[in-house]
């Protein structure tokens, strides 16, 4: 078989990575500058939790049924990834700066990596009932842009772990060149195209600039990162994306229901 060049390596990389999607047949992949498609792979589990939202719509199913099952197809397809890493850094957090990363390193989950979780997945929850007919999208967009936040974080903050398993992102990231994938994510995820016609054009980078925050807040609090905290940002970032846009996306009035 030809070579294959090294970003398309990288592609299949991120999505053995960061889904329990199969495996693509060619090329073989490759396990460096990963991070820059991570969003591409959250357009693809946003597009596959959005089908479904479709197909149990139209099989007439209630949005109380309906909703559970969209967000633990999300959780199911990420192999659990963010998740972990949103209750390991709660628990981080709640140690204190002393015995933070020792907390976060604890395989057992403490009081308040439970509270957390479940405080998002509720707001998730009320978000994507809030937004009814809109949701479909508003899982597209969040998915694939709070999957910018580790990056920002990759390039703000040191990586806390002298040998964590996840520091291989911060040593392979090369800086611009890793924002030229997201670029071209935006253009696809703007007004233009007829998909996303039903938002304002200004929802997208609203989502991306509260994504930044986040993950600018937790490296804050944190004094750097760890592969945890890039999990806990896309969580956190997924989650303040949909109640953005649950609170201001227009014309809700009579698909909230």
């Amino acid at each position: 078989m030809p070579s294959a060049p090294s970003w398309l390596r990288d592609l299949v990389g991120a999505w053995i990575f960061y889904s329990v999607l199969p495996a693509w047949p060619w090329p073989q992949p490759r396990f460096e500058r990963i991070a820059r498609f991570a969003p591409w792979i959250g357009l693809v589990i946003g597009g596959l939790q959005a089908g479904l939202w479709w197909l149990l719509s139209g099989l007439e199913w209630p949005q109380v049924a309906l909703v559970p099952a969209v967000l633990a197809l999300g959780l199911w397809l990420t192999g659990g990834l963010h998740f972990d890493g949103l209750m390991d850094t709660a628990d981080g957090l709640a140690a204190g700066p002393e015995r933070c990363l020792e907390a976060m390193e604890d395989s057992r989950v403490g009081a308040s990596g439970v509270q957390l979780s479940v405080v998002v997945l509720l707001l998730q929850f009320a978000a994507l009932v809030r937004l009814g007919p809109l949701a479909p999208i508003a899982l597209l967009v969040t998915s694939a842009l709070a999957r910018v936040s580790p990056l920002w974080a990759m390039a703000r903050f040191a990586y806390l772990r002298v040998n964590g398993t996840a520091g291989f992102h911060r040593r392979h990231q090369k800086g611009l060149g890793d924002v030229v994938p997201t670029l071209v994510l935006l253009v696809v995820l703007s007004p233009l195209n007829p998909l996303f016609q039903q938002l304002s054009f200004w929802m997208a980078p609203l989502c991306l600039l509260s994504a930044l925050v986040v993950a600018e807040w937790l490296g804050r609090r944190l004094g750097g990162m760890t592969g945890d905290g890039y999990g806990a940002v896309v969580m956190l970032s997924e989650t303040s994306g949909l109640l953005l846009m649950a609170l201001l996306a227009p014309s809700l009035g009579s698909g909230a229901g």
